[in-house]
């Protein structure tokens, strides 16, 4: 009997997570997907969930916070077994989009700036907990040959607006640790890469105050005269996990239709 392989999402319920978990199981890959929701947005897991199923793949969703120490460690307890028969996690998507936007510096009387806790938090979410899953998912023996990592960056680890700069540092830290990463697995061939999309309409990108004019911006100077899709970022992770070769590694790759340059 030939077993399908395993993908791991973070942050699967929504915008890009939620694309790649579909463009995955279109694929054939069964489906581990992590996210934090509220009771009111069950009824859209469910639905994911069955329309993942459709595609004849196994289906586990863990609904808890993917930085939580605690809550890793119980998923990956509960899934080793399992991932154990089939060698492990073929892909790790980490698409988690948590962070606080606010301004550094105050300019009108009693406006809100970040502040120590909400920077550690912001960091901690959309960076650190990268490592933190590899490491435990390495050590656990569920990352083997042939595996591929991919984190999700943007645009913003090189260019500013007012509201964005945690989620700014957040990025840099993410695609430095993709860096190291990528090094100290590469001997385990082992690839990891970040994918930096293109601006693409999300729950995240709406909650940024300035996103409207981020979006039009993207809208009047990308080469495609539209928008990146979650699916365009789905599909270029499937084209990516086509090989077992871990030579292509420690890269951001830029999957945006040229709007980095233009943008």
């Amino acid at each position: 009997m030939k077993f399908k392989p395993w993908c791991l999402v973070l942050g699967a319920s929504s915008g890009i997570g939620k694309a790649c978990t579909l463009s995955l199981s279109a694929r054939g890959m069964n489906i581990i997907g992590v996210h934090l929701d509220t009771a009111e947005r069950q009824p859209e897991i469910d639905e994911l969930i069955a329309q993942l199923k459709h595609n004849q793949v196994d289906v586990r969703f863990f609904n808890a916070n993917a930085a939580s120490d605690s809550a890793r460690s119980e998923i990956i307890s509960e899934i080793v077994n399992d991932l154990k028969e089939v060698n492990g996690i073929r892909v790790l998507v980490h698409s988690l989009a948590f962070g606080t936007l606010l301004p550094f510096i105050r300019q009108k009387p009693n406006e809100d700036i970040i502040s120590r806790r909400h920077i550690e938090m912001t960091l901690s979410v959309m960076s650190h907990s990268l490592v933190y899953w590899v490491q435990d998912l390495f050590d656990g023996g569920l990352l083997q040959p042939g595996a591929k990592i991919f984190a999700l960056t943007s645009a913003g680890s090189t260019k500013v607006t007012r509201n964005y700069g945690a989620v700014s540092a957040a990025k840099c830290a993410l695609e430095s640790h993709v860096r190291q990463l990528a090094l100290e697995l590469a001997p385990y061939q082992i690839a990891v890469n970040a994918i930096r999309a293109g601006v693409t309409v999300t729950p995240s990108l709406q909650r940024i105050p300035e996103h409207e004019e981020i979006i039009e911006r993207a809208k009047r100077y990308n080469p495609h005269q539209r928008l990146t899709l979650p699916e365009d970022i789905g599909d270029a992770i499937a084209l990516l996990i086509s090989s077992n070769s871990s030579w292509l590694t420690g890269n951001v790759i830029g999957v945006d239709g040229g709007e980095f340059y233009t943008v």
